[in-house]
C-alpha cells in the first residue's frame, strides 16, 4: 500500500508526507457554514403557487388582518 501511496505522490510530485499533512489538515479544518441563500437556491419551487401569485403581498395582508395596521 505505502508503494502505491509513493507512486501516486509522485506522479502529483508531491511528498508524502505534505498528503499526510494536507489531510489532517482537512480533517481539523472547521467545516464551511451553508449559507442561507445557497440553501434556498437548492430548494424545489413548489408547483402548487401560482407563478403571479405575489407571496410579499399575501404575508403582509395576512400580518395586518392578524395583529391590525
Amino acid at each position: 500500500m505505502l508503494a502505491h501511496v509513493r507512486e501516486y505522490a509522485a506522479s502529483r510530485d508531491i511528498s508524502v508526507s505534505q498528503i499526510v499533512e494536507d489531510y489532517f489538515k482537512s480533517l481539523t479544518k472547521p467545516a464551511k457554514r451553508n449559507q442561507i441563500i445557497e440553501m434556498v437556491e437548492k430548494l424545489e419551487t413548489p408547483t402548487f403557487i401560482d407563478e403571479d401569485f405575489d407571496l410579499k403581498k399575501a404575508y403582509y395582508e395576512e400580518r395586518s388582518e392578524k395583529y391590525g395596521s
